[in-house]
């Protein structure tokens, strides 16, 4: 790490919390403190440290154990959502970008069509054919993904084909694709990368609410936004149901808001 990106606030916090949600995730593949699943009626509704470290739930299933299961469970479908649409709409927008014309304006009109589409309406239209679940909940994601970084790498990659030494290199007869991968791709790779960051804490955030809708992650994998669902019948009684998981969510969001703000600012040569 530089002493330019320790100098950094923003994106030294941001980098600390995606990195704790990234090690709790891959932990939990390999250790929990109970099984995710194991039930113990008996031990039902315990509060934090009166059984285990964050109490049970309606189940008697241990949350720590919950939220560490949850955290991958998230965290991977956000990630799978945010590749596949990154990959599409960035190759979309640097094809068209190296075209030009009449197939940039379809482009931003098709995403346009998309956008008008939420994210939440998509996933139930894809559940009634393909039942709720991961698969839907990433397809869902990855469709509206897409032409966030359609656009993203259209207007960037058009004002890259405008410089010198772009006009230079089609002078010299290089095919387009090689422009392509050798100028245009490394010149907005940053803006790529900060998108991605962002685009992370927001797929986290819209799996979550998948999730509470019962269109994500399918009983009985754990999921941060079933548990909020099932926490709403109890909030009066265990109210860290329900503030534990949103607590979750929220530093999750927060941690890859901060590292995408902070990547923007490292990354611009201006500042």
């Amino acid at each position: 790490m530089s002493r330019a990106m320790l100098r950094r606030p923003l994106l030294l916090a941001g980098l600390v919390l995606t990195t704790a949600l990234s090690l709790v995730a891959i932990l939990s593949l390999f250790w929990t403190p109970f099984s995710p699943a194991k039930m113990q009626i008996a031990s039902r509704l315990k509060s934090p440290l009166e059984y285990g470290l964050l109490g049970t739930d309606q189940f008697g299933r241990d949350v720590a154990s919950l939220l560490m299961a949850g955290a991958w469970n998230s965290l991977s479908t956000a990630a799978v959502a945010v590749a596949i649409g990154g990959c599409i709409g960035t190759v979309l927008g640097l094809a068209v970008a190296a075209r030009g014309g009449w197939r940039s304006a379809v482009v931003m009109r098709g995403c346009d069509i998309i956008f008008a589409i939420p994210p939440i309406l998509s996933a139930m239209m894809l559940a009634a054919f393909l039942g709720a679940g991961q698969f839907t909940a990433i397809i869902a994601i990855a469709v509206f993904m897409v032409p966030v970084f359609a656009r993203l790498t259209l207007g960037a990659a058009t004002q890259i084909w405008t410089l010198p030494y772009v006009s230079a290199a089609i002078g010299m007869g290089r095919a387009e694709w090689k422009i392509t991968l050798v100028h245009v791709l490394p010149n907005i790779a940053g803006q790529i990368i900060v998108q991605v960051t962002i685009q992370l804490g927001l797929a986290i955030l819209t799996e979550a609410g998948l999730s509470f809708l019962g269109l994500g992650m399918a009983p009985p994998a754990p999921s941060w936004g079933r548990m909020l669902a099932d926490a709403q019948t109890y909030v009066g009684q265990a109210p860290w149901l329900a503030l534990l998981p949103g607590l979750a969510i929220f530093l999750s969001v927060l941690g890859f808001s901060l590292l995408g703000d902070g990547l923007r600012d490292h990354l611009d040569r201006r500042s």
